[in-house]
C-alpha cells in the first residue's frame, strides 16, 4: 500500500512515522511554508483543566499527553532520537488563591483516569518563587508536576528521519490533490502526478488549497501567532515548569538562558507574517506583568506561525466524504503541538482502513 502524506508539520510527520512503522509505503510532501505553526510554535502539553463540556476534546488532550510518553520512550528505545519532549510540571498563575479553586478541583477528579496529571498543588508566594524564579512576588500558582514542553523542529526533525529510516520518502514542492471522477487518484506535486492508494492531507493552515482542485472545501483559516524568545542572563530555566500567564499567555524555559513567551491569536490577517509592534508590545507586556525579572531579559529571536483554525474551533479529522481514500487532519488551532502526533497516528490508522484509537466522530468533516 502506498500513502503520500501532505504536510511536514507535526501532524504529518507523526502521520508519515506511524505509516512507516506498519511497513506502509508512504511519501511525505512539503512545501516548507514560511510561518508554519510547528516550527514556530512553543509546546505545552497539559490538557486536563479544559474542555469540561466537551469529553471528545478532553478525551483527545487526555490520550495526547499519553501519546507523548510512549512515543518519546519507543523513537529512544529504537535508536531514532529524542523526540525533544519533557516532563517539567505546569503552573497556573493566580492574584488570589480563589481564582484556583475550579481548576484544582478538576485537575484532581481527572487525576484517576489521568494519572499522568501527576501531584497537584497549590503555591504560596514564596513555594512559587522558588518554583519560577522571575515570578512577581504576591501572586500565587496552581502546580501540577506532569505537564510537559516540546520542541516543535526537534520533533519534526526526529519523526521525519524516523519515517525515513523505515524507508519514507521526503518531497519538497507544492502539492494538490489529484482527482480522477469521483476517486482522488493521489496528489500533483509541482504539476508531476504521484499514485496513491490512499492520502493524508495534513498541511495545516494550508489544507483548503490543497484540497480545492479536487473540489473540496474546508472551512479553516489561518490564526496569526507570534512569539517571543528571550535570553535571560545567569539562568539555566531547563527545570522551569511551564507558566500559564493572564489572558492565555504563557512562558515556559527551553534550557540554558532561554524562555519563550507568547502567544497573540490574530484572526483575519491571512499569511501576513510580519512581526507587528502591536504583537510584540502584547507578548512583552503580559510577560512582564507576572514575572518583573525578564524585563531584564534580551530579546533573542521573534517568531511567527499561522494556526489552522475551524469555524467551529474543533479539529477536523476523518475521511473526505465521496472520497474515502482522502483523510483530513486539520483544525487543531492553539493546540497543535499539544495533540500533534496523536492525531497524525490517528490519520495513519484511517488512511490503512483501520479504527482509529481514540473516539473522533465529532471531528467529522460532515459537521463542516
Amino acid at each position: 500500500m502506498h500513502v503520500i502524506v501532505v504536510g511536514g508539520g507535526i501532524v504529518g510527520a507523526s502521520a508519515a512515522y506511524h505509516l512507516a512503522v506498519r511497513n506502509v509505503t508512504v511519501t511525505l510532501v512539503d512545501r516548507a511554508d514560511t510561518g508554519q505553526a510547528t516550527a514556530a510554535g512553543a509546546g505545552i502539553v497539559s490538557p486536563w483543566s479544559r474542555d469540561e463540556h466537551d469529553l471528545e476534546a478532553y478525551t483527545l488532550g487526555r490520550e495526547s499527553a499519553r501519546h507523548y510518553r510512549e512515543l518519546a520512550a519507543t523513537l529512544a528505545d529504537d535508536g531514532d532520537g529524542d523526540l525533544g519532549f519533557r516532563v517539567v510540571g505546569g503552573i497556573a498563575l493566580a492574584r488570589d488563591p480563589g481564582e484556583l479553586a475550579h481548576q484544582e478541583a478538576t485537575l484532581r477528579a481527572r487525576r484517576d483516569d489521568a494519572p499522568e496529571i501527576g501531584d497537584v498543588a497549590l503555591l504560596d508566594p514564596a513555594e512559587l518563587g522558588r518554583a519560577f524564579p522571575p515570578a512577581r512576588r504576591d501572586l500565587v500558582g496552581l502546580h501540577h508536576t506532569g505537564a510537559g514542553r516540546i520542541d516543535g523542529r526537534q520533533a519534526c526533525a526526529t519523526l521525519r528521519s524516523a519515517a525515513q529510516r523505515r524507508g519514507a520518502e521526503l518531497r519538497h514542492g507544492s502539492a494538490e490533490l489529484d482527482s480522477s471522477g469521483e476517486r482522488i487518484e493521489g496528489v500533483r506535486v509541482e504539476g508531476v502526478a504521484l499514485e496513491a492508494d490512499a492520502v493524508v492531507v495534513a498541511a495545516g493552515a494550508w489544507t483548503p488549497p490543497v484540497c480545492a482542485p479536487a473540489g473540496i472545501d474546508l472551512p479553516v483559516t489561518a490564526q496569526r501567532g507570534q512569539i517571543v524568545h528571550l535570553e535571560l542572563p545567569g539562568a539555566d530555566t531547563a527545570p522551569w515548569p511551564v507558566v500559564h500567564a493572564f489572558a492565555r499567555h504563557y512562558l515556559l524555559g527551553f534550557g540554558g538562558p532561554r524562555v519563550v513567551a507568547g502567544a497573540t491569536r490574530e484572526d483575519g490577517t491571512g499569511f501576513d507574517h510580519r512581526v507587528t509592534v502591536a504583537g510584540l508590545s502584547q507578548i512583552l507586556e503580559r510577560a512582564v506583568e507576572v514575572a518583573p525579572d525578564l524585563g531584564e531579559a534580551t530579546v533573542a529571536q521573534t517568531r511567527v506561525g499561522f494556526r489552522p483554525m475551524s469555524s467551529d474551533g474543533r479539529p477536523l479529522l476523518g475521511p473526505v466524504p465521496g472520497a474515502e481514500n482522502v483523510v483530513v487532519a486539520t483544525g487543531l488551532g492553539p493546540r497543535g503541538l499539544t495533540v500533534g502526533p496523536l492525531v497524525g497516528a490517528i490519520a495513519g490508522d484511517l488512511a490503512v482502513g483501520e479504527a482509529p484509537r481514540v473516539p473522533i466522530e465529532g471531528f467529522a468533516l460532515t459537521r463542516a
